[in-house]
């Protein structure tokens, strides 16, 4: 079975780059087959919804799109971590401050080590504190 925290980096190119990115896309693949499982902090729901609303509201997406969108996520085994609420100010904190990362990247770190799970992420700065945390990086 492929497990694997999924950073929000990748979860949007599969919507903007539509197929075009070959990293995202292999992602997507390895979600996609049968054993494949991705876990994700409560956080990810906010950022997915945040960012595509941000592109509603310029115009560069329709509502609907978005919607949609948000409706295939739904539909894949994406799994909100239920735990991850309650390491924010304990364990989320102190990793944003060790690696000097914002406490949305730390959260995704802090569920990857306490799950001891691989992580995908096209953010450099997460991929660096992820390796230097003893992380797998996909």
């Amino acid at each position: 079975m492929t497990i694997f925290v999924l950073d929000n980096s990748v979860t949007m190119r599969w919507f903007f780059d539509d197929g075009n990115h070959p990293y995202a896309d292999a992602m997507l693949f390895d979600l996609m087959s049968p054993t494949g499982e991705a876990v994700v902090p409560v956080l990810w729901r906010y950022e997915v919804s945040a960012v595509l609303a941000r592109a509603c509201s310029k115009g560069a997406i329709p509502a609907k799109d978005a919607m949609d969108f948000i409706d295939d996520l739904q539909a894949l085994p994406i799994l909100v971590d239920d735990e991850s609420e309650k390491h924010i100010f304990r364990d989320v904190h102190r990793l944003a401050i060790i690696y000097k990362l914002t406490s949305y990247d730390a959260a995704y770190l802090e569920l990857a080590l306490r799950r001891n799970l691989p992580l995908a992420t096209l953010d450099d700065e997460l991929k660096i504190a992820a390796v230097n945390a003893g992380v797998i990086v996909l």
